[in-house]
């Protein structure tokens, strides 16, 4: 047991001195996705961590091997959609990324494992909804 127990100790800090990349690029302000303040609101709390350049790093994500599982949602995130460089995106894609959140915004996102972690990123049915309303998607 004790064998056992320091093997996974010694795994344990070795793990930490595998660090992932910290990246939060410049942002342009003319680049950055317009929205209205109640959306803007929303977004900060629960969308901007994984999709901007703007990504608030916990002490947590520091700490392997956390920091390998929220390095890997920043970068998927930020791959799916980018509110920082949102200017940037052709307006065929904007309509699909605005698709995307139309049915993302419904129950998928935030993710689970970040609402456990972020209480006031566990979206209400009625911000839900405000963000549904505010892309002009039609169902």
């Amino acid at each position: 047991m004790k064998r056992t127990l320091l093997i996974f100790l010694l795994v344990f800090i070795a793990m930490q001195f595998i660090q992932t990349e910290k990246v939060n690029s410049e942002t342009n302000p003319e680049l950055e996705m317009k929205t209205p303040p109640e959306i803007t609101t929303i977004f900060k709390s629960a969308c901007y961590d994984c999709h901007t350049n703007s990504t608030t790093w916990p002490w947590y994500s520091y700490v392997a091997p956390f920091s390998w599982i929220i390095d890997s949602h920043v970068t998927n995130g930020r791959k799916a959609l980018n509110f920082s460089i949102w200017e940037t995106y052709s307006e065929e894609k904007k309509e699909e990324k605005m698709k995307a959140i139309f049915r993302t915004a419904y129950a998928s996102m935030p993710l689970a494992s970040y609402i456990k972690a972020h209480d006031d990123a566990n979206l209400t049915r009625e911000q839900r909804t405000l963000i549904r309303e505010w892309t002009g998607v039609k169902k």
